[in-house]
């Protein structure tokens, strides 16, 4: 029901948002969790978990016991669960949702046929089309001969019944594991000076990029921690323009961060971590590879500079589709977006753009002398009109004048302006200068 509604039966009831990606990560660690008990774990869902197995309850005295120390273990955690063993992954799902306890072999049948046609994880659909029929229980379905099912509800049904009679194979499709990118070093003695943190930094930088290497993953940003003797530790975050994995090319940019630690009375281990990787699958080089390193050199020129002043400081210009004039371009962080190659400039606009800037005039036609900055001009020629509607779709205050019509403009004092004039409120106003 709706939440007014449950809250006018319980005006005490407690509601609390919804986190879906908290939930997430927490069943991704109940899932490494229950590794304790089988090597296949897969997601059921969003909220539950398939184990297979198979070959591990020997180490148990009996299957129940296997499932009882699942609860146990749960229960002290406050988790409150359902299960259900059984033969087939069908049957361990209708168990755990609409029974509870272990399935001998040879039962499974029986089992399962008090179970609601529900427990079949078929949607809610079919299973009010089932009821309506009089089809209420795994056991109706299977007195009901296949082929009357097959014509009125199709293959899902009967997918969904013969794997969860193991008529049908369906395996535990297991989580994989998450790759830590991550190196740690321990010293005997505790070192302090620069070059022994450098050397340190080597092996682990080595160490990680090797990984980076066999995944075909790339980092763009590195995080090292050094620990130091009074238990204090001091944190050095690496930004990268790009995804990289080249240890010799990653190790000077650390130069400036590691001269400034404070190492206190020594350090004694020092751990990098990889905090955000991506995919970096090799490349063949071809005529193009002296522009690719050009690029690269960019990108390590742009991540020098951020270490610096950050690397959200330095912006970069891109093409934006639109016939706005000032909404032609957009500034972008240098270091998370690709130059998208030459600016191609559209006839008859001018380089240099400023915010509109008034002179007197009312009529359609350009003024034949006009005062502009503290200066007189007069016009020599004069070509347009060019009519740039606004775009509707946008709520911007500077076009909400109406149409434009824009000039290009040539002064007798050598100055060559872009001029627009609004019909709607007439008036005339200088936008921009050519070059």
């Amino acid at each position: 029901m709706g939440l007014s509604d449950a809250k006018a039966l319980c005006p005490d009831l407690l509601t609390r948002a919804a986190d879906h990606y908290a939930d997430d990560r927490f069943l991704k660690l109940l899932a490494r969790w229950a590794d304790r008990y089988c090597p296949w774990v897969g997601f059921d869902g969003h909220d539950g978990l398939l184990l297979d197995v198979t070959g591990s309850t020997h180490f148990f005295s009996s299957e129940a016991d296997l499932l009882d120390d699942i609860h146990d273990r749960l229960y002290s955690y406050q988790l409150n669960v359902r299960s259900g063993l059984a033969g087939t992954i069908g049957g361990a799902w209708a168990v755990s949702h609409f029974s509870k306890g272990v399935v001998p072999n040879g039962q499974l049948k029986a089992a399962l046929s008090p179970l609601p046609a529900a427990a079949l994880r078929l949607d809610e659909t079919t299973c009010a089309t089932l009821q309506r029929l009089g089809l209420r229980t795994i056991g109706d379905l299977l007195a009901t001969p296949r082929a009357t099912l097959g014509r009125r509800f199709g293959l899902p049904l009967m997918r969904r019944l013969d794997q969860a009679l193991g008529d049908q194979a369906e395996q535990v499709n297991a989580v994989a594991p998450d790759v830590s990118y991550a190196a740690r070093l321990n010293f005997p003695d505790p070192i302090g000076l620069y070059d022994d943190v450098a050397a340190a930094l080597e092996r682990l930088l080595h160490r990680i990029c090797e990984k980076l290497k066999t995944q075909e993953m790339g980092t763009r940003v590195l995080l090292m921690t050094c620990q130091r003797v009074d238990r204090a530790s001091v944190q050095v975050e690496l930004r990268l323009a790009r995804p990289m994995r080249d240890a010799a090319t990653i190790l000077p940019l650390f130069e400036r961060s590691v001269r400034e630690i404070d190492a206190g009375f020594g350090i004694d281990q020092i751990r990098l971590e990889a905090l955000s990787v991506e995919a970096l699958p090799a490349k063949q080089l071809d005529v193009g590879g002296a522009q690719v390193k050009q690029n690269d050199a960019l990108s390590d020129l742009i991540t020098r500079l951020g270490s610096r002043i950050g690397l959200d400081k330095i912006k970069r210009f891109q093409v934006a589709d639109s016939h706005i004039p000032e909404r032609s371009f957009i500034v972008s962080p240098a270091a998370y977006c690709e130059a998208e190659g030459e600016w191609e400039v559209q006839s008859g606009r001018p380089l240099r753009l400023f915010s509109p800037e008034p002179i007197d005039g009312r009529e359609k036609s350009p003024p034949t002398a006009f005062r502009w900055r503290r200066m007189r001009f007069s016009v020599a020629q004069a070509t347009g009109p060019e009519r740039i509607c606004p775009e509707w779709w946008l709520d911007d205050p500077d076009w909400r004048s109406g149409v434009r019509d824009y000039w290009r403009v040539e002064t007798r004092q050598g100055r060559r302006l872009w001029m627009f004039f609004t019909p709607q409120n007439p008036a005339w106003f200088v936008q921009g200068e050519f070059a």
